[in-house]
């Protein structure tokens, strides 16, 4: 039998989360999906735009998680934007639920990947950032280009 490798396949990212939030934490979290899901998913139709964790009576909850329907699954049983489990354990939740509630955090989902053949998501525990932080990591990013743009043309 071979042995399957641990490599990531990532399936979606959420590009505006570290640009919209201070992500100070990261948690991995496995997700609960039809199979129709892990086939779109398998494909990349996945779209994590507006997506966000919440916390609802212990258990972790990933919202508008937009998951196209499979093209040759039946379509009756596909719904593409439904909230979906997430597999986490119960001690990880009361913590990230306390930093939630007391903290002001949110729960961000950065992206959705596959490890070992399982799907999983990554959220990062993060605060908002203000526009000017937004601003000034703008000019931060020109900064550094420019600098390895003067770098390259020595």
């Amino acid at each position: 039998m071979a042995k399957r490798d641990s490599a990531i396949k990532v399936v979606c990212t959420n590009k505006k989360a570290r640009r919209d939030y201070h992500i100070e934490e990261t948690v991995e979290a496995g997700l609960v999906l039809l199979g129709n899901e892990v086939k779109s998913l398998r494909a990349s139709l996945a779209n994590l735009t507006d997506a966000y964790a919440r916390i609802e009576d212990g258990e972790a909850w990933l919202s508008g998680l937009h998951i196209s329907p499979y093209s040759h699954g039946r379509m009756e049983e596909q719904e593409p934007i439904r909230d979906r489990k997430l597999l986490l354990h119960s001690s990880e939740i009361r913590r990230l639920a306390g930093k939630i509630q007391q903290r002001g955090y949110t729960l961000v989902p950065l992206r959705i990947y596959f490890q070992k053949g399982y799907a999983k998501a990554e959220l990062g525990l993060g605060k908002g950032k203000k526009l000017y932080d937004k601003r000034e990591d703008l000019k931060k990013a020109d900064a550094a280009r420019e600098i390895e743009r003067a770098i390259k043309s020595r």
